[in-house]
């Protein structure tokens, strides 16, 4: 019950006061992992072997001491929940994911397409210059759904499973994901762990994400049908149950090529439906939002249940 409480506090505080503006951990943390690359990396000469062993050793560098400061922290009375509480509202960054969302959908309603690339670009990898508003929205809907299970659900989904720890082990791989797992020549074999490590974390947050969005959804049926029938084939085993079945509850129409650091990637389509317009931005937004109130919910009445 403690669990259930301290997750709908943590959601509110995300709510009211959104993610810090200054010295957010993780943006700490992302420096502290550049660092770490730098002296981990090695020489370009070492084999794809070796730069996949320096990459191992540093993820358990960079998460194990934070993994166990968290765990030490929490034993401490009092202290330990106050502990747990904050760090549970940094790892949530619905406010954050909404707030930059909507600042792409208002410039596309502005009609300042050069304004929406700039935003849009804060928080997507693929490339922008070129985007219409159309391309715009679809880009900004998919790291709406996307980002849902790895900045909200997932983080839920760990502290409650292993507590304080165990959101901190996961927000802080989700993190060297971001930094290093690409499939470029540079981070191929050292973002190797990473990559796999949130892989694993997210596999069942993932789904869990697709199963919330069907449900808060207003076509359930058709949410359900494209995750089953188009998440195969996405690249990513855990973003694609997730798209696909956030795409369908939207009724949209996502995926297909999109050019990553100037090359082109051949993607599925996700969803059925029309293509996403602005005003699908906001939409996007909402059906997050009502799936975090479901995860709320189901928590609390687990809370209740075991109490």
């Amino acid at each position: 019950m403690l669990t259930a409480l301290l997750c709908i506090g943590a959601a509110l505080l995300d709510h009211y006061l959104g993610e810090p503006r200054r010295w957010h951990p993780l943006v700490g943390f992302g420096g502290l992992a550049q660092r770490v690359e730098a002296l981990a990396y090695g020489p370009p000469e070492l084999s794809a072997k070796a730069r996949r062993e320096h990459g191992i050793g540093a993820v358990i560098v960079l998460l194990v001491p934070f993994i166990v400061t968290t765990w030490l922290l929490i034993k401490i009375p009092l202290i330990g929940l106050a502990v747990a509480l904050g760090l549970l509202y940094l790892a949530i960054g619905a406010h954050s994911l909404a707030q930059h969302a909507e600042a792409v959908m208002a410039a596309l309603q502005a009609g300042d397409l050069p304004l929406a690339r700039q935003k849009l670009a804060m928080i997507v990898s693929r490339d922008t210059d070129d985007l219409d508003e159309e391309g715009i929205s679809r880009a900004t809907v998919e790291s709406v759904l996307e980002n849902g299970c790895d900045a909200i659900f997932g983080a839920l989904f760990w502290f409650v499973l292993a507590g304080a720890a165990g959101v901190v082990g996961y927000r802080l791989a989700n993190t060297l994901d971001a930094l290093w797992g690409y499939r470029t020549p540079h981070y191929l074999h050292f973002g190797w762990a990473a990559a796999r490590l949130d892989d694993a974390l997210n596999w069942l947050p993932a789904r869990l994400t697709a199963l919330s969005y069907a449900l808060a959804g207003r076509q359930p049926a058709l949410a359900w049908r494209c995750w089953q029938e188009q998440a195969p084939g996405w690249k990513s085993p855990n973003a694609g149950p997730v798209m696909a079945a956030g795409a369908g509850a939207l009724g949209l129409a996502l995926g297909g090529p999109a050019r990553y650091h100037g090359e082109w990637q051949s993607r599925p389509a996700l969803g059925e439906g029309l293509a996403p317009r602005a005003e699908d931005i906001g939409r996007a937004v909402a059906l997050v939002r009502r799936a975090l109130w479901l995860w709320l919910a189901a928590i609390l009445v687990g809370g209740l249940a075991l109490a």
